[in-house]
């Protein structure tokens, strides 16, 4: 999810995330998510290293879906922060600096909350005029 008119990413549960800010963010690859085909043309393989008689293998269409957005694993990109509300304490990661995500925060919390990160932790208030 990128916040608009930042360049922090954060990742993490749209909802999660949803719940500490007043302007809900959605996910990047929303929408993105595309079915693509593909035609596979017909070739020779070998059952096991040393064959000599390898099989021919007739071509075919393939049927994938495209997300640009989706990670392989479990790894998780970025650093990660915690928000807490005194009530709920969820986990996310970010890409960027501190400084773009605190900014954020403060023009955007829902509630007093605290954000703790990996070098400290900040006190924010709720975002005036919500």
């Amino acid at each position: 999810m990128v916040p608009a008119g930042t360049d922090l990413a954060i990742y993490g549960e749209p909802a999660n995330i949803n719940y500490f800010v007043e302007t809900d963010l959605i996910p990047v690859s929303e929408g993105a998510v595309v079915d693509k085909t593909a035609d596979v043309s017909a070739h020779t393989r070998r059952r096991y290293a040393t064959d000599s008689n390898p099989v021919n293998v007739s071509g075919s269409t393939r049927e994938f879906i495209y997300d640009p957005g989706r990670r392989n694993g479990t790894a998780v990109p970025g650093n990660p922060f915690y928000l807490d509300d005194g009530t709920e304490k969820r986990a996310f990661h970010y890409t960027g600096t501190v400084m773009d995500l605190h900014a954020w925060l403060v023009g955007e919390a829902s509630m007093d909350l605290v954000l703790y990160s990996q070098s400290a932790a900040y006190d924010i208030k709720k975002a005036e005029g919500l």
